[in-house]
């Protein structure tokens, strides 16, 4: 895989450099909640455009349907990303029409152009290959080299992401060069002993991963709504908790399996629960109770792992030397369950660990809830291209870089 540092030194000053980067940001109308993608994008952009090129980036945001959606525009994220830069970013308001060939056509040496949405164009993720190739071909027109940078979407076979490249001479993007050393040290010669944190609402969304882990990890630590396919699995009742009943058999699958291979599952022995979900606009007191797994009424649903399980989980990752954590442990976006998330994010700071927050609800989690990102090992751009990477899955635009 040739790197951003291979490809400034062969020249790129006056040359068109497409980066496709991961500028999916949530936002809250024109108000960009969490700009830590952005902020993860700017070193690759900054090192090409010091280097004199002019620079057209390029993401999605959102699931627009292919078509234009105010709603969906990267107009914040431009204007976000001048402020980081220190420098006007040009904004073309579509991908490949006239707008966006005349910013790039007007676009000086070390400018920096961002195009609309990706995704307001259907070609972008087309699962008809033809038209996906069109789509790319009309992309490729606006530059001479392409750099993949967008480490979010690299498990996606997206026009931008799998068929570009093939059409130019390409390289790796700082972020993606990392995210990648990274995840192996994850999957290759692993220092021990290695814990996986899993969270995030559904068990569905981890069973590859958990699937691929349990063969490398020595203990799965378990929480967020997932949990209570797994507490259910054990026999429990989990009153009105979220619970996904058709993986109940391959939850099971998985505890014995675990048991046989020596694999440590940690399960919660008590959670906060309520009657109804929390107003996280408001943040209104929720007023949680604590019970303990083997007695949650019928009438309350879990929210967040309990203070004993707090401990517990802490106590798991005290000795651990490699750490991957995925999902937060409950509702973290509101104060009253904000706690067990917030104690899995100081276990692993505590543990002295290599760790690495895999990204999506986590990486933002970190932020919300005030901790420095650069005292943890490696917080991940992507949450479901790490989970793939980590499931031993071919991804597309790594695969698509990799043919140099």
């Amino acid at each position: 895989m040739k790197t951003i540092d291979e490809l400034i030194a062969g020249g790129v000053g006056g040359k068109r450099v497409f980066v496709r980067a991961d500028l999916n940001v949530p936002l809250d109308g024109e108000n960009i909640t969490d700009d830590g993608r952005i902020r993860a994008a700017v070193p690759t952009i900054r090192k090409l455009a010091d280097g004199g090129a002019r620079v057209v980036v390029a993401s999605h945001l959102g699931r627009p349907k292919g078509a234009p959606d105010p709603q969906f525009s990267l107009a914040p994220v431009a204007k976000r990303l001048g402020e980081l830069l220190g420098k006007d970013v040009e904004f073309a308001s579509d991908t490949v029409g006239d707008s966006a060939k005349a910013a790039v056509e007007a676009s000086a040496d070390g400018g920096v152009t961002l195009l609309e949405n990706l995704r307001f164009n259907a070609g972008e993720t087309s699962k008809d290959d033809a038209e996906r190739a069109a789509f790319a071909g009309e992309l490729a027109a606006l530059a001479d080299l392409y750099v993949g940078d967008g480490f979010g979407a690299v498990h996606r076979r997206h026009a931008s992401v799998y068929d570009l490249p093939a059409r130019l001479p390409h390289a790796a993007g700082g972020l993606i060069a990392t995210e990648v050393g990274v995840l192996k040290k994850l999957t290759e010669d692993v220092e021990r002993p290695y814990a996986v944190v899993l969270g995030g609402a559904k068990v569905s969304d981890k069973l590859g991963v958990i699937e691929h882990l349990l063969h490398k990890a020595d203990r799965i630590l378990i929480g967020g709504g997932m949990a209570y396919t797994f507490l259910k699995a054990q026999g429990h009742e989990v009153g009105g908790s979220l619970l996904q009943e058709d993986q109940i058999p391959a939850v099971k699958g998985y505890l014995e399996q675990a048991e046989k291979l020596g694999v440590e599952f940690v399960l919660p022995v008590d959670v906060l629960a309520a009657e109804s979900f929390p107003d996280l606009k408001t943040k209104a007191p929720a007023g949680p109770s604590t019970v303990p797994v083997s007695a949650i009424p019928a009438g309350l649903m879990g929210l967040d792992i309990g203070p004993e399980t707090r401990e517990l989980y802490a106590a798991k990752l005290a000795d651990a030397a490699t750490v991957f954590w995925n999902g937060p442990m409950g509702v973290f976006e509101h104060p009253d369950y904000a706690a067990g998330t917030s104690a899995v994010a100081r276990a692993l700071l505590d543990s002295g660990s290599f760790n690495v927050v895999g990204g999506g609800d986590s990486a933002a989690a970190v932020r919300l809830l005030g901790f420095d990102e650069n005292a943890f090992g490696h917080i991940s751009t992507g949450g479901g291209a790490s989970l793939e990477y980590l499931e031993g899955k071919t991804l597309p635009g790594l695969a698509a870089l990799e043919d140099s």
